[in-house]
């Protein structure tokens, strides 16, 4: 019976603790610019494009940008990234596609 008489009290306890929202001050949210597109048009372009995909991934620090290999195709950049985890063995690089117009990356399976 006296479980029965405490779980009142505590429930104010609890609701007392709560802390209300002040409106006076809203928080400030700022947005970050996106980064603006200009198409990677050169073997260079398509290398910085490149590292910044790579850099948003969770394992960046697995993929050697510095070595990648690019061949022109078309209107499109293929890379080929060394991993530092794939070193012993076949295929040891992740492939990649950068669209020349927009500078969009996207990730191609290796056989």
């Amino acid at each position: 019976m006296k479980n029965f008489l405490m779980l009142p009290l505590a429930a104010s306890l609890l609701v007392g603790c709560q802390q209300t929202p002040t409106t006076e001050n809203p928080p400030v949210v700022q947005n970050a610019p996106a980064p603006t597109s200009t198409g990677a048009a050169t073997e260079a372009d398509a290398h910085v494009a490149l590292a910044r995909y790579l850099q948003q991934q969770p394992e960046a620090n697995l993929y050697v940008v510095d070595s990648a290999r690019f061949v022109e195709v078309d209107a499109l950049w293929q890379a080929l990234v060394p991993r530092t985890d794939w070193a012993k063995r076949m295929p040891n690089r992740a492939a990649f596609e950068i669209d020349k117009l927009t500078g969009e990356v996207r990730p191609l399976p290796v056989r």
